[in-house]
């Protein structure tokens, strides 16, 4: 069991100023976090982003200066900002790009909306009166660690999964066949339903904040 730190993803103390005491490890998410005081003596977990130190000031505000780990409504950055921590929804608090090394960028504005490039290359508004957070986010040679061995995906919590090819016919729609085969048929789940490709997405509502589809791109 891990003792679950509270991180503050909305960051609703508005231009009060918080001095980052220490960064921190996080055993529930990818990236650093940063344990922050508030000049009122209140103290919070923040995701922390690259470049912020023990030591720094951050605030949060309608107008702020446009440096690491300051918060601000995404209407109010300059166009090319990187950003992390986004709202998708006033006031909800920060729901994109808050992994390990992430960011998005402001690419342009429509209206009341900003224009975010995702890391996935997806393009979509997000309302300009949501609230992202300055930088991008820490610990980006997450990627590069190698898991090594199939012991430490188990400390993770993943557990193994066979796969279909190798069952039997009873046991799964790929299962059988005399020596190797390739199972037959298009991918499915051990319930016949198609797998690898197949679309999920039901949402339709939120189709018209996706102006450029993060699978279009890679054609």
């Amino acid at each position: 069991k891990k003792s679950y730190r509270l991180v503050d993803f909305k960051r609703n103390k508005v231009d009060v100023p918080a001095v980052v005491e220490r960064l921190e490890y996080d055993p529930n998410r990818t990236a650093f976090i940063a344990l922050i005081k508030y000049q009122d003596g209140e103290q919070a977990y923040i995701l922390a982003p690259q470049r912020l130190a023990a030591g720094d000031t951050v605030v949060a505000g309608n107008y702020v200066d446009v440096k690491p780990g300051n918060v601000m409504p995404l209407g109010n950055m300059p166009v090319g900002t990187i950003i992390h921590n986004i709202e998708m929804k006033i006031g909800k608090g920060g729901q994109i790009a808050r992994s390990a090394g992430t960011y998005a960028q402001i690419v342009g504005r429509d209206q009341d909306y900003v224009i975010l490039r995702l890391n996935s290359g997806e393009q979509r508004l997000v309302h300009g009166r949501c609230r992202g957070t300055i930088g991008a986010v820490s610990n980006p040679d997450h990627m590069n660690i190698s898991i090594g061995k199939a012991g430490r995906t188990r400390w993770l919590g993943w557990r193994p999964h066979n796969r279909g090819v190798v069952m039997n016919p009873i046991d799964h729609p790929h299962g059988g066949g005399e020596g190797r085969t390739s199972g037959g048929r298009h991918p499915v789940t051990p319930w016949g339903k198609p797998t690898k490709g197949k679309k999920t997405r039901s949402n339709k509502s939120t189709n018209r904040f996706i102006l450029l589809s993060r699978h279009k791109r890679k054609k």
